[in-house]
């Protein structure tokens, strides 16, 4: 796990190689299996997450029990509540493996130490936030102003590798629809 985190940040961050060293030292490898929780609602979130293989999904349940998928994470990207890990409030989201998935982790006050010792990590984790803030607003744009239709094809398109691996229903949570209307838009576009 280790070696695959050391090769990302060589090829996408200007760390040195003494600098990747020094994360790694303080990287907490965890594999979680189909279904475990990484983040239940009510907990603090005390570690930013490396997903080295699989695919999380971050959630919410509303009071009636209905699931509303805020984002899948799978290879590569970065996970965590960012509101309850700055504040360290109780999360009111849960984050969960949709396949057995290997992460690595590094503990809030051991990554604020690299951040402050750092300045090439502090600047890529910036841009990442950058990224993630203008990712959310497309999405919350789609969200608000597509049809099923467009929201559908909008996530066919920004997400392909998901569809062999996201089970329909998570799809239709995370689109904000429900099975049978998602069902029905697939089946329409089958027969175009």
């Amino acid at each position: 796990m280790i070696a695959e985190f050391q090769a990302y940040c060589r090829t996408l961050t200007l760390l040195s190689d003494e600098e990747i060293e020094r994360i790694t030292a303080f990287a907490v490898p965890r594999t979680l299996p189909r279904g475990e929780h990484l983040l239940q609602q009510g907990q603090v979130c005390r570690h930013k997450t490396f997903i080295i293989k699989g695919l999380l999904r971050n959630y919410g349940t509303a009071a009636d029990g209905t699931e509303y998928i805020l984002q899948f994470s799978s290879a590569h990207q970065w996970i965590l509540d960012p509101e309850s890990y700055h504040l360290q409030s109780a999360s009111k989201f849960k984050i969960a493996a949709i396949e057995r998935t290997d992460v690595l982790q590094w503990p809030k006050a051991e990554f604020d130490t690299l951040l402050n010792e750092m300045p090439a990590l502090n600047t890529y984790s910036q841009q990442l936030v950058s990224r993630i803030n203008y990712t959310g607003r497309q999405r919350l744009f789609t969200t608000l102003s597509g049809t099923p239709e467009e929201k559908y094809d909008d996530f066919v398109i920004n997400n392909p590798d998901l569809l062999s691996r996201v089970p329909l229903h998570m799809i239709a949570a995370y689109l904000g629809m429900s099975l049978k209307t998602l069902t029905r838009i697939r089946h329409a576009q089958l027969h175009r």
